[in-house]
């Protein structure tokens, strides 16, 4: 995993956040909308990278050439290979210039380990939705997993939320790191904190916000707030 030392401050509630705690080992995640703007997609994600660990391309509708050229987009204005997460089934051949890619349970329950193991190790998360699925996708090679949704969120209108129990009992059941997803703002990372989550994810409280990079450097700020809370 790479980082810049950047020594770019912001001051947020009287509390300096430095670009520097991106070193904190809770990560954060920001995930692409889904809506195919890759213009909007680009111009935030050039202030939002040097808060966040990953950002990751999800955009279903997309061929994995287009997604490398989503990828080669954020490239372009500054983001770093190694913080760029794509989303999908596929492994790139070229895959030591990104951060890795992040498969769903399709993709982690009929891939070939033969064809993983053949292949430079590259980073890979799974999603997942119970303790069942998270012990297969740790089985099978998984370095970190998504939980969700653990809040409600306007992703998943009609769903009923997971709640923390559940992200702790998954936790709590294996021992990769667990990150998680579903509703996540600063006011609740302490709680998923708390459950054993090792990370967080977010789409709307970032992108969907008039200032990216603020919003971004708040969910930081919160991460940094509980760092007495790791493991």
């Amino acid at each position: 995993m790479c980082f810049h030392s950047i020594h770019a401050w912001k001051e947020m509630n009287s509390t300096v956040i430095s670009h520097e705690h991106v070193h904190e080992s809770f990560e954060l995640h920001v995930v692409s909308t889904g809506t195919g703007d890759q213009g909007s997609f680009v111009k935030a994600a050039k202030d939002v990278w040097p808060w966040v660990n990953y950002i990751h391309i999800r955009e279903k509708q997309l061929s994995w050439q287009d997604k490398i050229g989503w990828a080669e987009s954020l490239r372009s204005v500054g983001v770093p290979s190694c913080r760029i997460v794509i989303n999908g089934s596929e492994l790139p051949p070229q895959n030591d210039i990104y951060g890795g890619v992040h498969w769903g349970q399709d993709a982690i329950r009929n891939y070939n380990p033969a064809v993983r193991s053949n292949v430079q190790r590259l980073r890979l998360g799974v999603s997942v939705h119970s303790i069942d699925e998270a012990k297969i996708a740790e089985e099978r090679g998984a370095d970190y997993l998504f939980f969700g949704h653990v809040y409600s969120t306007n992703s998943k209108p009609d769903l009923e939320p997971r709640g923390l129990y559940a992200l702790a009992e998954v936790c709590s059941g294996v021992s990769i790191p667990v990150i998680a997803i579903g509703g996540i703002e600063p006011g609740n990372i302490h709680a998923i904190r708390s459950a054993g989550a090792q990370g967080a994810a977010v789409i709307s409280n970032v992108w969907a916000s008039d200032s990216p990079d603020r919003s971004a450097a708040l969910l930081r700020q919160a991460i940094v707030a509980t760092k007495s809370l790791s493991r």
